[in-house]
């Protein structure tokens, strides 16, 4: 039986370049359809010449071909010939053409093993795992003989495909009585089927104890270890692999370097390379379009362009791979580019290409190329991809298009998970929280599982409104969902925590944690500064230190600006060396922090020095100077820097303007003051905002002139805030206009009652005129609308350590000492004949 297997396999495989014109062969039939049979002799030499007319290669209209030859069979009496309809049923099985093949098989009167290995493995390499397994059940039915190896291994392509468990159990069981547990062919499919169904160390154990493994039984092992996470076992048993042998062919270069793309190990990738070069298979398009995507997903762009353009011949998975790795690494015009080039020479992409290329057109907000991909996909009829329809989402999601979105998603027949969370994840990203959970509703209802994305899409949302039961609620059913606290949801949980200044909740979350990237330590040690507690932002950092992850530069801004909170110099100098020794000192962002950090930390001097440094300056590195300068009383500087801004092309933003505002207020520019506020929508078009308008308040309060700030608060075009009537309130203050202090107090209160500013300004104004009856309603009133102040309090860095002081507070360990020392200089003060200030409630 094994002879006629191998017989068979050599006729499959005779070269079909036999020099038959499609005339000649088709002459060549219409003579053996008329020509009457003899003898054995001829009848044997008809038989041979069909059997290669079976198997020559036909370039134009083949089906038409093979079925005249099937009607000459027929005519000639050759029907009940197995050989010859078995070729037929090769033949019919290569063309696609399934419903003729079974055709001929259900009429044949007679049928070996290698007509049942035919049509099983017919249905199995066309994907009909349930047609494979209904004509193996028939032929345990009708046969007397054992299956072979080529039926077991088709048998366990099908269980594969249908992932039947159990029917596969039951063939293993089969084959290891019937003695084929060590055949090649069978035990490279059972490997595969472990494989793909997650049993990974079964597989391992089929694959010791084949005595013989093809390039095949490798490659399935090693694509199985590299799909169930284990790139490093697959890297090696490729190294055992070319200790044997075996050489490594296309699809074993694929899979070995698709594990290398996994583990990011650039230089085990450049080895295969390296031998692939050396064994010539460097001209396989499929290797080389690996390579691509290998150097691609190690973030070498470069080298994977290089070996797109030496391509001698491209395909679509060429241009395909290549703009998919432009949009991986955010080159996303370089993506469009060549999406435009691979068009332009008449290429025509696939779902995957536009798939690939909807993406970069959202991550670019580019609407009007996402539109015209749209229409290609249309024409294309490539609407019915699954990934392609989600892409549309996303990309309408992400170019703000919420409605095209929705109308994309509407459109769907039938959604998924991933096509939810996209629609979701848009309307996060737009803050449109209630159409956000009323999908999620949806999704619940029609019983889709929400994924790890749709919680941190929601989480997101939530962190933006800082709602703090909404993200407990989602955090709640995040948990019994039986979403795992992986690095997505924990780094997500943390934010929305942080955001809602539930950091001891953050940080309950941080240390259950078993594993944590930097974008986990990112978020706490940026949460513990955005909450103010820049000490444990400091401390967390020195945890970091001691793991093996390195800091980042978002690591380093939070620090930088926990270290500018505390005006610590010296912990800012020391992150500033940090960053140097890293080379992260010249991102933007990192260099931004430390402007402002040396800016805070009272060296403005540094701070220039740094800031005149910065190669490529924005608008935000600009506003920081000239905030920084107003705030150290620099006008003069202030306004020059601003003026420098203006010239050198940066258009200034509402944020410039109130450091160019709080600059003339510090100095009483009055006049120049008024007139940047005046440039602000004529020069400029920004409409200014409250805060300019409180600015102009304190510019003319503090030049006395309050009648006229009074004036400019009563044209206003909009409502004032009440940090407007405070700026007028501190001006009364300094002036000592108590009535008009009344007023700016009264107007305040009655815009945020709740505001403790306004009340400790007025009772100190009314303390000073030592108006204690007034000063105590004021009091009475703060209690009754519950209004709490917040101590004050300040800090001092000695021997490196930070010392924070609250008022009235003696916690402190020497706080005897502080405060015996605090009565002795006030005392002093009053011998010299200096009056302390009087104040009530600060």
């Amino acid at each position: 039986m094994r002879i006629l297997c191998s017989f068979f396999r050599k006729i499959t495989s005779i070269n079909l370049a036999l020099n038959f014109s499609t005339w000649q062969s088709s002459s060549l039939i219409l003579y053996l359809s008329k020509k009457p049979i003899l003898h054995n002799i001829e009848f044997r030499r008809r038989k041979r010449k069909l059997a290669e007319l079976l198997q020559i290669h036909v370039p134009n209209n083949p089906h038409l071909f093979y079925k005249k030859v099937h009607g000459v069979i027929i005519v000639s009496g050759f029907q009940s010939e197995l050989f010859l309809i078995n070729v037929l049923l090769n033949t019919y099985s290569k063309l696609g053409c399934l419903y003729e093949a079974r055709l001929v098989f259900d009429r044949m009167s007679d049928r070996n093993l290698i007509t049942w290995s035919s049509m099983i493995s017919m249905y199995t390499q066309h994907g009909q795992g349930k047609e494979a397994l209904a004509v193996f059940e028939k032929f345990q039915v009708s046969s007397n003989e054992n299956p072979n190896d080529f039926i077991l291994s088709s048998v366990l392509r099908a269980c594969t495909q249908l992932r039947d468990v159990k029917r596969a159990i039951q063939i293993r069981g089969f084959v290891i009585k019937a003695g084929f547990d060590e055949d090649v062919y069978v035990g490279t499919s059972l490997i595969d089927f472990y494989c793909k169904n997650g049993d990974i160390e079964e597989a391992k154990l089929v694959f010791d104890d084949l005595p013989v493994k093809t390039a095949v039984t490798w490659t399935t092992i090693i694509m199985g270890y590299s799909r169930s996470g284990k790139s490093e076992v697959s890297l090696q048993l490729f190294q055992q692999m070319r200790e044997t042998d075996v050489v490594p062919d296309r699809y074993v270069f694929s899979s070995v370097l698709s594990a290398c793309s996994v583990l990011n190990f650039l230089k085990g990738g450049k080895q295969i390379h390296a031998y692939v070069l050396r064994n010539g298979t460097e001209t396989d398009i499929s290797v080389i379009n690996v390579l691509i995507d290998f150097y691609c997903k190690c973030c070498k762009i470069k080298i994977g362009r290089k070996l797109f353009d030496q391509m001698p011949v491209k395909n679509v998975v060429s241009w395909t791979t290549m703009i998919a790795g432009y949009m991986q690494n955010s080159f996303h015009q370089d993506a469009m580019k060549i999406f435009s080039e691979m068009t332009r020479l008449g290429w025509r992409p696939d779902g995957f290409t536009c798939t690939s290329i909807l993406s970069s057109c959202g991550s670019l907000e580019a609407l009007k190329q996402g539109i015209q991909v749209h229409s290609y996909i249309i024409k294309a009829n490539l609407e019915s991809d699954d990934f392609v329809k989600n892409g549309l989402i996303d990309m309408y999601a992400k170019c703000t298009s919420l409605e095209d979105a929705r109308k994309a998603f509407d459109a769907m027949d039938e959604h998924n998970v991933i096509s939810y969370n996209a629609m979701i994840e848009g309307y996060a990203r737009q803050g449109r929280i209630c159409e956000a959970l009323d999908l999620f509703h949806m999704m619940r209802l029609r019983l889709f599982s929400p994924s790890l994305l749709t919680f941190v899409s929601l989480l997101g949302v939530s962190a933006s409104l800082s709602t703090i039961e909404l993200s407990k609620q989602i955090h709640g059913l995040a948990v019994k969902s039986g979403v795992a606290l992986d690095l997505y949801t924990g780094s997500a949980l943390i934010d929305v925590y942080c955001k809602c200044f539930c950091v001891d909740d953050a940080r309950l979350i941080f240390n259950e944690m078993t594993e944590r990237d930097i974008v986990v330590w990112n978020a706490m040690v940026s949460g513990y500064t955005q909450s103010g507690q820049s000490d444990d932002s400091l401390r967390l950092f020195l945890k970091l230190l001691t793991s093996r992850i390195r800091p980042d530069e978002i690591t380093f801004v939070a620090l930088v600006t926990a270290a500018s909170d505390l005006a610590s110099l010296f912990h800012g100098q020391q992150l500033h060396s940090q960053l140097i020794k890293t080379s992260l000192d010249l991102e933007p962002f990192v260099s931004i922090a430390l402007v402002d950090m040396y800016a805070k930390c009272g060296s403005i001097e540094e701070a220039r020095v740094l800031f005149d440094s910065i190669n490529q300056r924005d608008v935000v590195c600009w506003n920081s100077m000239i905030s920084r300068y107003a705030q150290h009383g620099h006008a003069k500087e202030a306004l020059m820097l601003f003026d420098q801004m203006v010239v050198e092309g940066i258009e200034p933003t509402c944020v410039t303007f109130i450091g160019v505002l709080s600059a003339c207020s510090h100095v009483g520019l009055v006049e120049i003051g008024l007139n940047h506020f005046q440039s602000m929508k004529s020069s400029f078009g920004i409409e200014p905002g409250m805060e300019h308008y409180a600015c102009v308040v304190d510019l003319l309060g503090k030049a006395g002139k309050l009648h006229e700030a009074k004036e400019f608060i009563d044209q206003m075009p909009i409502e004032p805030a009440a940090t407007v009537w405070r700026s007028l309130l501190s001006a009364c203050r300094m002036v000592g206009n108590l009535e008009l202090a009344k007023y700016a107090a009264e107007m305040a209160i009655s815009v945020d009652p709740n505001d403790s500013g306004s009340y400790v300004l007025l009772s100190n104004i009314l303390a000073s005129k030592g108006m204690w009856t007034d000063v105590e309603k004021v009091r009475k009133k703060m209690n009754s609308n519950e209004v709490l102040k917040e101590p004050g309090h300040s800090w001092i860095e000695v021997n490196s350590k930070v010392t924070v002081f609250i008022a009235k507070d003696k916690t402190h360990n020497q706080a005897e000492s502080i405060y015996w020392v605090l009565q002795k200089l006030t005392k002093q003060i009053i011998d010299v004949g200096d009056v302390p200030e009087l104040t009530t409630l600060s």
